[in-house]
């Protein structure tokens, strides 16, 4: 919760904190069941010589939402890979802070459009209710996991956005000089 601090609206500062417990809970809750789930099976198939079946269906549920979670962690964090060519190239401060807010206008583009066919499977799978083949779980949790995440990467690159602007502002007011 870095870029808690830089909210300066409540409403929105509200927002962020309850989408990082959310993520945070998600996020520790399959980082903590996958090793288990390994763990028990090695112990029945190995140690107990028994068959445990669907163990390998269950932990693709978990992983699904472990990665979609690590993805939005890292829009929260501004960890997210980036290829920063162009900006090897920008000498001046001004036109940096440009292009810092061109490209989080473009990351939103993207993403709201990501996340309108993400909402668009999560529809789908949800009106289908498709089970796995083993434990017959509904694969609508895990395929609903693409849709939530993103979803946070959305909030969190607006969040991103809107400081980007606020320091473009600043910048071009004669305010602050990073």
């Amino acid at each position: 919760m870095e870029y808690y601090e830089s909210i300066k609206t409540p409403v929105l500062k509200g927002i962020y904190r309850v989408m990082v417990v959310i993520q945070r809970i998600i996020g520790y809750i399959c980082a903590i069941a996958l090793p288990l789930i390994i763990v028990y099976q090695v112990i029945l198939r190995y140690i107990l010589k028994i068959p445990l079946m669907g163990v390998e269906e269950l932990m693709t549920f978990f992983i699904i939402w472990l990665y979609m979670m690590g993805g939005a962690v890292a829009s929260e964090k501004r960890s997210h890979i980036e290829c920063g060519i162009l900006t090897l190239y920008i000498k001046k401060e001004k036109s940096m802070k440009i292009f810092n807010c061109i490209k989080g206008i473009l990351s939103i583009v993207i993403c709201a459009w990501l996340t309108y066919w993400a909402f668009w499977f999560f529809k789908y799978s949800f009106n289908l209710w498709k089970t796995s083949d083993i434990l017959h779980i509904p694969m609508f949790i895990g395929e609903s996991s693409m849709f939530i995440g993103l979803i946070f990467m959305m909030f969190f690159t607006l969040v991103e956005l809107l400081d980007n602007i606020r320091d473009l502002l600043k910048f071009l007011k004669g305010g602050e000089r990073k």
